[in-house]
C-alpha cells in the first residue's frame, strides 16, 4: 500500500460524495488540537465545494453517542481525528443509510459497511503515531477534493505538533508544502502562520486549552473558528482564563503526588483525579500523563502511568448520556519506551485492550499514549488485570 493507494480510495470517497449530491455535512471531529485543525480543514473543504457543515466535537465515541449520531438517514457525516478504532461499531449503526468517510490517524478497526470508507493513512503502509496527523489525513483528503486547499497547509503542520520530536514522512512533506508556499514562514526560529501572525506552536498550545479544556464552554468553537480566522481578544482572554484554571488543579495534584499520592502496583502506577478537573473536558487527563512523564523523579520511569478521571453525564449539542462513567488515560514513560520498541513489553493501546476486555468503551491510542472509557465500579479491576497482563507479557 502507498500513497497512491490512498489517493484512489479517496477519489472513491469523493465520487460517493458527488454523485450523493449532499448539501449537508456533520463533520464529527477529537477536542485536541489535531482534532480542531482537521475539523477547520474538513469544514474549509467542504464548504467551497458547496456543501454546507455542522461540528460536532466529541472526546470518546462511546456507542451510546455513535448511535445518537447515526439514527439519521441518507447524510454525509466526515469523523475527523476520531472514528477509526470504532468503524467496526460506526458501520454496525450505519446500516449503509449514510455515507461516512473517516480521516484518522489512530489505530485502526475494520469497517463492515462498504458506505462507511475509513481513509486512515495506517491502512496504506504508514503510522499514526510518526508519521502523520489526523489533520495531516485531512489535509491530504482535502487537496484530493480540490488542489486549492493547499492553502490550508498550516493548519496539517499545527495538527502534527502533537507527534513528539521532529516531524517526519508525510508531516514533514506538508511542513514543506506549507514552507514553499508560504502558509508557514520562518522567524527568528520559529514556524509562523504566516496569514494569521501566530506561532505554530504556540497556536496548537491555545487550541489544546480551548478544546479540552474548554470543552463544556463552546472552547471547540472558538478554537475552529480560530484555526480558520485567527484570535480576537474575547478567545484570547478565554484562553488565559481556562489556562488558569488548569494550572491551578494541576499545582493541587503536584502537591498530592509530592506527598505520596501516586499509587503503584508491580508494573503499573496510577493517579485518580475524580471530579478535580470538573467542568473540563476529559482530554486533560491525557494531557497531565503527559506532562508527568517528563517529571523525573516523581514518576518511576519503568511503570506505565495511569490517569483516571470521572466523565461528565453529557455531551455537548448531544444531550445526556446514561451511567456513570471514567475516562482511563495511559502514557508511556521514556525509560519504558525501549522495552515496548524491543518487543518485551505492550504497547499502551494492547495493554488497554486486554486490561479493559469485556468492558472497556472506546479504547483508542498508539504505542505510547492510549485512552478509553469505563463504567465507575470497574476501576480497580482494570488497574490488577493491567499488572496482571503485564506480569506475563514480560516472563
Amino acid at each position: 500500500m502507498s500513497i497512491e493507494d490512498f489517493k484512489n480510495r479517496a477519489h472513491q470517497a469523493i465520487e460517493l460524495m458527488e454523485t450523493g449530491g449532499y448539501k449537508h455535512a456533520l463533520i464529527v471531529h477529537h477536542d485536541d488540537a489535531d482534532g480542531l485543525c482537521s475539523g477547520a480543514v474538513a469544514k474549509v473543504a467542504l464548504e467551497r465545494k458547496g456543501i454546507d457543515t455542522t461540528l460536532l466535537c466529541v472526546e470518546k465515541l462511546i456507542p451510546q453517542v455513535i448511535t445518537k449520531i447515526h439514527s439519521v438517514e441518507e447524510k454525509l457525516i466526515v469523523y475527523c481525528d476520531i472514528g477509526s478504532s470504532h468503524s467496526h461499531l460506526i458501520s454496525r449503526e450505519n446500516k449503509s443509510r449514510n455515507l461516512v468517510i473517516i480521516l484518522d490517524h489512530h489505530d485502526p478497526s475494520t469497517s463492515t459497511d462498504k458506505m462507511v470508507v475509513d481513509l486512515n493513512l495506517e491502512l496504506f503502509g504508514f503510522k499514526g503515531e510518526r508519521d502523520f496527523s489526523g489533520a495531516t489525513c485531512c489535509y491530504l483528503f482535502a487537496k484530493e477534493i480540490d488542489e486549492r486547499n493547499r492553502d490550508l497547509s498550516y493548519l496539517a503542520v499545527i495538527g502534527s505538533q502533537e507527534i513528539p520530536g521532529d516531524l517526519v514522512s508525510l508531516n514533514r512533506e506538508v511542513l514543506n508544502e506549507a514552507l514553499k508556499s508560504r502558509s508557514i514562514i520562518e522567524e527568528k526560529g520559529k514556524l509562523v502562520v504566516s496569514r494569521l501572525g501566530v506561532p505554530v506552536k504556540s497556536m496548537f498550545s491555545k487550541l489544546q486549552i480551548l478544546g479540552a479544556v474548554g470543552y463544556y464552554v463552546g472552547g471547540p468553537e472558538k478554537g475552529i473558528h480560530a484555526c480558520i480566522h485567527g484570535f480576537n481578544r474575547e478567545v484570547e482572554s478565554l484562553v488565559k482564563e481556562l489556562e488558569e484554571k488548569r494550572k491551578k488543579i494541576n499545582r493541587r495534584i503536584l502537591s498530592i503526588l509530592y506527598r505520596g499520592g501516586l499509587k503503584k502496583l508491580k508494573f503499573i502506577q496510577w493517579i485518580d483525579v475524580g471530579d478535580m478537573y470538573k467542568g473540563m473536558g476529559t482530554k486533560v487527563v491525557g494531557t497531565l500523563c503527559s506532562f508527568l512523564t517528563y517529571r523525573r523523579g516523581l514518576i518511576d520511569e519503568d511503570k506505565y502511568l495511569v490517569g483516571l478521571m470521572n466523565m461528565e453525564p453529557r455531551i455537548p449539542k448531544l444531550g445526556e448520556i446514561e451511567g456513570e462513567y471514567v475516562k482511563v488515560s495511559i502514557r508511556v514513560p521514556r525509560g519504558l519506551r525501549k522495552h515496548i520498541d524491543n518487543g518485551v513489553r505492550p504497547t499502551a493501546i494492547e495493554l488497554l485492550r486486554m486490561a479493559t476486555r469485556d468492558f472497556g468503551i472506546a479504547v483508542d491510542g498508539h504505542e505510547y499514549a492510549a485512552s478509553c472509557i469505563i463504567d465507575a465500579n470497574r476501576k480497580d479491576e482494570m488497574l490488577r488485570r493491567m499488572d496482571e497482563y503485564i506480569g506475563k507479557y514480560s516472563k
